[in-house]
């Protein structure tokens, strides 16, 4: 990742919490960032921007891996 993003880069604490609470405190530690919520299977484009965080979650809408900018 580039050294040039700003702001808080990953989430490691919120790995097994709801959502809805992930993306308030990513937006809430980060506003450089746009949160996108993403269902486990999901295909994404595979490229690096620091204006993005990607939020992945099961069928349940628990966080499932770090959330982190790119």
């Amino acid at each position: 990742m580039a050294l040039w993003c700003r702001g808080k880069m990953a989430w490691p604490e919120l790995v097994g919490t709801r959502s809805e609470e992930a993306k308030r405190r990513i937006e809430k530690e980060n506003p450089y960032v746009d949160v996108a919520v993403i269902r486990e299977g999901r295909v994404v484009t595979l490229d690096l921007r620091c204006d993005r965080v990607r939020v992945w979650v099961d069928r349940h809408g628990i966080v499932t891996r770090i959330p982190f900018v790119g």
